[in-house]
């Protein structure tokens, strides 16, 4: 078992934890040194038969009793045998057992996260330039890694639409005539707190849809080691889509616009649109 001690404010629950794991014989390690590690995985290896079988849920949000009762995040519980190939193989690099592994399905930091984003903005852009749509929409609680934001400025110049969701902070600055004219933010405040960092970029008509527990921060892409995981299941990747983004677009009743100069303004339906509240359709979707 991999734990975090610099968990802000869980610090000393997280090393009495390890002790009590400990004195079981649970095997317990500490990560990487120099990076905090905040990916949230979860393996469990199972004899079936005559083989054997890997069970992994990931997860954009912490495993904490705590604050899973106050913000919306994602988990996948999945099978797929490279995830769990990518999911082992991070297991192993993280206890220091193995060199930098290469990743079939998923992308992590500090080694391919960031470089895998930008090679998808720039894929969005090259579509744009090509007369094809580009069309990027994510989600996330921050965004100030300069090579992100500079990317994403590209890609609108080159014609790509993109769409965020930002929770709190936001470097980007959306709607800049000959800058970002294609790009559009906004935040969603509301009764929950809004903690799914998700991806999706529109890839010429073969959608790829990414969870993730890294913001687009410098710490979370360079400084920290995190987990970006596709949702390969069309079903469940149209659910993702519906419930983490395209509600949140629509949302009319708690949802705030960044304009150019830094200003926000709240959402407010027009005169003939029907009250829209993501996080209240959610919760009518969920508990009927």
């Amino acid at each position: 078992m991999v734990v975090e001690l610099r968990a802000r404010f869980d610090e000393e629950a997280n090393l009495n934890l390890a002790d009590r794991l400990q004195e079981a014989g649970v095997q317990v390690m500490y990560g990487v040194v120099g990076y905090k590690t905040h990916a949230k995985m979860l393996m469990i290896v199972r004899r079936e038969g005559h083989s054997l079988r890997r069970y992994v849920h990931l997860g954009t949000g912490n495993y904490h009793a705590g604050t899973a009762k106050a913000y919306t995040d994602i988990g996948l519980m999945t099978a797929d045998p490279q995830i769990g190939a990518d999911v082992h193989g991070l297991f192993q690099q993280l206890s220091g057992l193995a060199p930098i592994v290469k990743l079939e399905r998923m992308m992590a930091s500090p080694f391919t996260l960031h470089s895998g984003l930008l090679a998808r903005i720039e894929r969005e852009a090259v579509h744009a330039r090509a007369g094809r749509p580009g069309r990027i929409i994510a989600r996330m609680n921050a965004l100030n890694e300069a090579g992100v934001i500079a990317a994403l400025y590209a890609a609108s110049q080159a014609g790509a639409q993109v769409d965020l969701v930002v929770r709190g902070a936001c470097c980007l600055r959306p709607g800049v005539r000959g800058l970002s004219d294609n790009i559009r933010v906004r935040s969603v405040i509301g009764r929950f707190l809004e903690h799914s960092r998700v991806y999706w970029f529109g890839n010429d008509g073969a959608p790829e849809i990414f969870c993730s527990s890294a913001d687009w921060m410098e710490r979370n892409l360079l400084r920290r080691v995190e987990t970006c995981f596709p949702i390969l299941d069309p079903a469940l990747a149209q659910r993702v889509f519906d419930e983490t983004l395209a509600n949140y677009l629509r949302d009319n009743q708690q949802a705030w616009v960044l304009h150019p100069d830094g200003r926000y303004t709240r959402v407010l339906p027009g005169a003939d649109e029907p009250a829209f509240s993501a996080q209240a359709d959610l919760l009518a979707r969920l508990c009927g």
